[in-house]
């Protein structure tokens, strides 16, 4: 009887044991492989996954012992407020996208109830805001592209859809993982997410903070171009009115204040529509004006070589043109059919490509060498006036978008990010907003008066923006991401178009950065006005 039981104390000893010993290797090999320096095979993965999981579930569960132990001690606090919620940090809502379990809002609406408040949009419906984003007001300098780039400016349009297409699609890639029965979850909600699990685990913020730097720029440079545009137009559709473009900008701007008092942007969402069909309208008037003019249309002016000084600002205005990475994750979470996001994608850069080269091509073979930096200036007065007007008031329209977003961006970073920023929060316990924090928004708008004062040249800081930022949200950092979170399952050509991605990507936003550098610094020299 001894001798039996001894048998099975060893054998149970012997078999944890080899246990331990398995799940260690397959942890360190598993680390390893994720540092690069080995090929995990599946079984060594499955076993770091596991050994993985029962780490989340030992800290998890020693932090459940204490929240209970803690409840138990508190008595309940005020009425158990939060009793039944997963503490902040929960493994399963990090590791597989579920979530913490829905509770109930402070009004006493159920679950179902929210979920019911937020009807999720059609595949049709984000087409609508991605084309938005993508065949918005700064079309108005594609034609001027043509004039440095010629036929290879056309090219670059068709190049920059396709490109920026397929950042798009990778970029909502890394959102989801596998789970362990082989299905996509969706593990991450943002693109700070994703640029956060990326340098995670020495720099676990670090990622988030570059991503949210150049959203800002984008956004704040996104307001100047507005700022600039409406001075631009105004001036030009009046050019007798003894106001200046500046003068005009300052108009524009006293316009634009009371977007320093908005919480939500429902009252904006309302024009959205009617700005984008007036839009459309607006390049049907162009279009048809240069129709109108066929006869005369330069061909032997579209040059097949290009201006090497000029060119690298084309590039920059065709990338901030497609523009719209910032916002597709969101986008896609809020989607009925996440699944036809790749469809929604390819149609909607499709269109863009065809209306945007046929705009561009057209204004240009219209007024050849004359082309100016914002192509209605081209048009004549009486025409102009009327087609500039509806463009000042869907520039002004336009405005809060970018900017609502700008300061939900420095308000969550610098200000309410959960007690972990370096200023008090912006709003008071009533939700109202403070009035240090209406000054801050205020001195927001006066920041892309000032830029827009000083530096009134539309298309050098759309090619700025664009080789800036532009070409990072949209070329670099897609591209990067999808080779840090999903190396090992890529094929050899996505690791090509990636890694060409990045390359190319690379050299035309520093060329494109040191020109448009070069042609401010010009402008100022000389004192050029637009």
């Amino acid at each position: 009887m001894a001798t039996l039981i001894r048998g099975k104390l060893t054998n149970k000893l012997s078999n944890a044991a080899t246990a331990v010993s398995n799940k260690s290797q397959a942890k360190v090999s598993g680390m390893f492989a994720r540092m690069g320096f080995q090929a995990a095979t599946d079984e060594e993965a499955l076993g770091f996954a596991a050994c993985d999981d029962l780490d989340y579930d030992h800290r998890q569960g020693m932090q459940m012992d204490v929240l209970t132990s803690e409840e138990m001690m508190g008595g309940g606090g005020e009425g158990g407020e939060g009793s039944g919620d997963m503490v902040e940090g929960d493994s399963h809502y990090q590791r597989d996208g579920t979530g913490p379990p829905k509770s109930a809002s402070k009004d006493g609406a159920s679950p179902n109830e929210l979920s019911e408040a937020r009807p999720k949009i059609t595949a049709w419906e984000a087409g609508w805001n991605v084309t938005n984003a993508i065949q918005g007001m700064f079309v108005l300098g594609l034609p001027y592209a043509i004039l440095h780039g010629g036929y290879l400016g056309l090219f670059l349009i068709i190049f920059a859809a396709v490109v920026c297409c397929y950042t798009g699609k990778i970029l909502i890639a890394c959102l989801y993982e596998e789970d362990e029965d082989g299905q996509m979850v969706r593990v991450r909600d943002s693109y700070v997410d994703i640029a956060n699990a990326c340098c995670a685990p020495r720099f676990p913020t670090l990622g988030g903070h570059v991503v949210n730097v150049a959203q800002i720029i984008e956004l704040v440079m996104t307001c100047i171009l507005y700022v600039v545009v409406s001075g631009n137009l105004m001036y030009n559709s009046f050019p007798n009115m003894p106001i200046s473009q500046k003068s005009w900008a300052i108009i524009a701007t006293a316009a634009l204040l009371p977007c320093a008092f908005l919480k939500n942007l429902k009252a904006v969402s309302k024009f959205s529509l009617l700005c984008t069909l007036a839009h459309f309208v607006i390049n049907i008037l162009v279009i048809a004006y240069c129709l109108s003019r066929a006869r005369d249309w330069a061909w032997d002016k579209v040059k097949f070589y290009i201006d090497v000084k000029k060119f690298p600002i084309s590039i920059g205005i065709i990338v901030f043109s497609y523009t719209s990475q910032i916002f597709l994750p969101s986008l896609e979470g809020n989607m009925q059919k996440p699944s036809e996001f790749h469809c929604m994608m390819n149609w909607t850069h499709i269109a863009a490509c065809i209306l945007k080269g046929l705009f561009a091509l057209v204004a240009y073979l219209t007024w050849a060498d004359e082309t100016k930096e914002v192509i209605t200036d081209n048009l004549p007065p009486g025409i102009r006036a009327v087609v500039n007007i509806f463009l000042v008031a869907k520039a002004l329209l336009s405005y809060p978008l970018p900017f609502f977003a700008a300061v939900e961006v420095l308000e969550k970073s610098f200000f309410k990010d959960g007690g972990r920023t370096y200023f008090p929060d912006c709003y008071g316990g009533d939700g109202r907003l403070k009035s240090w924090g209406l000054s801050l928004r205020c001195g927001l708008v006066v920041f892309t008066l000032l830029m827009a004062i000083y530096v009134p040249h539309f298309a050098l800081l759309m090619g700025l923006t664009g080789s800036l930022t532009g070409a990072g949200l949209c070329f670099l950092l897609p591209s990067l991401f999808h080779l840090k979170l999903l190396w090992r399952k890529l094929l050899w050509h996505q690791v090509f178009f990636d890694v060409a991605i990045f390359v190319i990507g690379g050299i035309c936003s520093i060329s494109g950065f040191i020109h448009s550098m070069e042609g401010l610094i010009e402008a100022f020299q000389y004192n050029i006005e637009e």
